[in-house]
């Protein structure tokens, strides 16, 4: 069990070593959890931190269950089970359309939030470290391993702490490496493996950005919560 997200960025690093200091690295973190992570990355990697913004497609009548995800390059990413899924809640194709644009409007109102306005960093010949703090159904980090894909980067590694090992087998398919640290069995959910998973904020995000951005800069030295 993790203490919590951060000290699980921190066992990430120590698998990850072999990136630090590259040129071409980026962390990509999958806000708002995943930004918590991919700060204690960042500090120990030095490595420039932003975030990869996706967000869940919730099933009708249970939201917190993903049927697929959106990302914020306009790409749509549906599970296997996600029209079988649809049938059994007589949804038609009208509830995804809307889901769609309600998740698109909350993904342009995070990019305004998180890069006040900058463009997602060019990715052309770039390692990418994409990060979250753990994952379920695997949706959205699916969606977004599929998405920079299609972006030209030359490296993708992910970087997980805790996920169900059929999950991870699919996320395995879409990326160059695979860096995960526990893989319970049976899995039930990513908080049952932090002592502290309290959510983290809006304003939060932007505090790891910053300190993230500072640190690089050489304005301060690592400090972790």
């Amino acid at each position: 069990m993790f203490r919590n997200r951060e000290e699980a960025g921190l066992l990430l690093a120590k698998r990850l070593g072999a990136y630090r200091d590259d040129p071409s690295g980026l962390i990509l973190a999958l806000p708002r959890g995943g930004v918590a992570v991919g700060y204690a990355l960042s500090l120990t990697l030095r490595l420039p931190l932003d975030v990869f913004i996706t967000r869940k497609l919730g099933a009708p009548e249970h939201p917190e269950y993903a049927i697929g995800a959106v990302t914020e390059t306009g790409s749509v990413f549906l599970n296997p089970e996600a029209q079988a899924v649809l049938r059994a809640f007589s949804s038609s194709t009208a509830y995804l359309e809307k889901a769609i644009r309600a998740q698109q409007d909350e993904i342009a109102r995070r990019q305004i939030l998180c890069r006040q306005g900058r463009p997602l960093p060019a990715l052309t010949e770039r390692t990418v470290l994409l990060v979250d703090d753990g994952i379920a159904t695997g949706a959205t980090f699916l969606a977004s391993a599929k998405a920079l894909r299609g972006l030209g980067v030359q490296r993708l590694v992910a970087a997980i702490p805790v996920g169900p090992r059929d999950t991870l087998s699919r996320v395995r398919e879409e990326v160059d490496e695979l860096v995960v640290l526990i893989t319970p069995e049976p899995f039930f959910a990513v908080g049952n493996h932090y002592e502290d998973f309290t959510q983290v904020e809006d304003a939060g995000v932007i505090r790891y950005l910053a300190a993230a951005a500072s640190a690089l800069r050489g304005n301060n030295q690592p400090s972790y919560t």
